[in-house]
């Protein structure tokens, strides 16, 4: 039987590199939609899952075009001895480009750095935490069912992840025997909600908790959950806890006991009216596969334009 590592290690080949954190990110994001594409009745906590890190790839992307100025810089001033005109002509553009953009773009690094790239970086690492968390078990249980999750469970884990699996198979079982069975949906509907709760109260405020000031005022700015199925308002955190509570810092979406009220009172009863309203062909399945397929959005297109064309720009 595969052990949790073996199964983080399984999914890890199908990741990016770590340096690569917008297409590192976008997969993961598909792994989530695949697993509620595949399963919508039971994998709700994925479904959820998919539309965040989706949310956290846009920010990503942002981070990724703030750092593409940079690579105009020559870095380094390689000699002339055994090089052709061609290639000292090219040295020597570079050298004249850095010059010129020295000031402006180390203005623009140090000002982006400090307030969103820092940030953003713990936004990302806080994104591969929950994966390496709970992706593994989403894998594990599509594979054997609970047995392939239980003897991987780690100290601090039982009332959490182990308790909304169980709660998710005991559902699953009922379901099997009774389609009928409203009591059987509600408790794969709450073992979702439990690895919710241990995903945002265990796994992500170690991020949170070193974020900049302004870094969290951004975050709760930002923090909205896009469905594309409700018919009511997207829920969006600044409009729960008030636009001048987060401008002031007195209400931050990175506070677990803030963000879980605004979760239990906004994101999941537009999760329930999209999710019991899933069916294929509907915005969200269309917005899921998309997801799944790794389509990338204009914003993320940017982000992988820029880059090489500030490269080429550059001569590097």
């Amino acid at each position: 039987m595969p052990t949790r590592e073996a199964w983080q290690a399984l999914l890890e080949q199908g990741l990016p590199p770590v340096t690569d954190f917008v297409a590192r990110n976008r997969t993961i994001t598909a792994y989530y939609a695949r697993w509620y594409l595949q399963e919508p009745w039971l994998f709700k906590w994925s479904g959820m899952a998919a539309f965040a890190s989706d949310q956290v790839g846009l920010a990503l992307s942002i981070a990724e075009i703030l750092q593409s100025p940079h690579d105009l810089l020559v870095t380094d001033a390689p000699t002339t001895q055994g090089r052709g005109l061609l290639e000292v002509g090219r040295d020597l553009y570079g050298q004249l480009l850095t010059l010129a953009l020295f000031i402006p773009v180390t203005l623009h690094e140090s000002i982006s750095r400090q307030l969103l790239l820092n940030d953003l970086e713990l936004l990302k690492q806080g994104n591969d935490a929950i994966f390496a968390d709970i992706g593994w078990a989403h894998a594990a249980y599509a594979h054997g069912g609970l047995r392939e999750i239980e003897p991987n469970i780690r100290e601090g884990e039982h009332d959490s992840l182990l308790a909304g699996f169980r709660m998710i198979d005991e559902g699953a079982h009922r379901l099997a025997k009774n389609p009928e069975d409203q009591e059987a949906a509600k408790l794969i509907a709450q073992g979702n909600i439990t690895l919710l709760r241990h995903e945002q109260l265990k796994t992500l405020p170690t991020y949170f908790d070193r974020m900049s000031d302004f870094g969290r005022s951004l975050a709760s700015v930002g923090a909205w959950m896009d469905f594309e199925g409700s018919s009511s308002s997207v829920p969006w955190f600044g409009r729960h806890a008030g636009a001048l509570s987060v401008l002031s810092g007195g209400r931050s979406v990175t506070n677990p006991e803030h963000r879980w009220e605004w979760i239990e009172r906004d994101v999941l009863p537009k999760w329930a009216q999209v999710d019991g309203a899933y069916r294929e062909g509907c915005a969200m399945h269309r917005r899921l596969l998309a997801l799944a397929n790794e389509t990338p959005t204009m914003v993320r297109q940017s982000a992988t334009i820029f880059r090489p064309l500030y490269r080429a720009f550059s001569l590097k």
